[in-house]
């Protein structure tokens, strides 16, 4: 649900620790928590690949929330994620590249931001989250993503959310010394709709708009 132009949702113990992840724009206010999570340029380059020099910076981060999070005109949402439960910023993702004519978009930089967060669920609930913007709100056909190939956990997470691994571009980044493999992964609409009806999910998740 949108209002006022915007988009968020909350979602309401969908993961296997029946946490409660709510999406909201990603702002100026929340540059700080990305920095501090980005600690070293392994992690960034895995996170954004080449878009964002090391270390992060204030000016670094202006351009990415230009022209953004307009329902209206922007192909690009980018998103903090917060526990409802204790108010805490767990994650940032990010929903762009979308294509009205072929009702497409690219889920993007996904990171739950602190180590003792990893395993709790997070990263599922904000792709769930983010695909149901997609394909219920945007009105999306098909969602795809690039997750580097060792990045084994990440590539778990989105095959729990329900993508399906398309295939893998391989060699397609050097870094210190060492080729990074691209694996490619995406769902489509009826995929999406067939995951919800058979895990209940359509019962358990509700959309939330919060006037900022």
């Amino acid at each position: 649900m949108y209002l006022a132009g915007k988009i968020f949702l909350d979602i309401r113990k969908i993961s296997s620790t029946n946490s409660m992840i709510k999406l909201e724009y990603f702002e100026r206010g929340d540059f700080g928590k990305l920095m501090e999570w980005i600690q070293d340029d392994e992690l960034l380059m895995n996170w954004s690949g080449s878009l964002f020099s090391y270390p992060l910076s204030v000016e670094g981060l202006e351009w990415y929330i230009e022209d953004v999070n307009d329902i209206d005109n922007s192909d690009v949402f980018v998103y903090r994620a917060v526990d409802v439960a204790n108010g805490n910023l767990v994650g940032h993702i990010s929903l762009g590249g979308i294509s009205k004519k072929n009702r497409s978009g690219r889920i993007s930089r996904v990171l739950v931001g602190n180590t003792s967060d990893h395993g709790k669920g997070y990263c599922r609930d904000m792709v769930l989250a983010v695909l149901k913007i997609g394909f219920e709100e945007l009105k999306l056909h098909r969602i795809s993503l690039g997750v580097y190939d060792f990045n084994i956990g990440a590539i778990k997470c989105y095959q729990k959310a329900g993508l399906t691994i398309e295939g893998t571009t391989r060699d397609s980044l050097w870094f210190k010394g060492k080729w990074w493999s691209l694996v490619e992964m995406s769902i489509l609409e009826g995929e999406w709709r067939n995951n919800i009806s058979s895990t209940g999910a359509n019962e358990t998740v509700q959309p939330d708009s919060i006037a900022q």
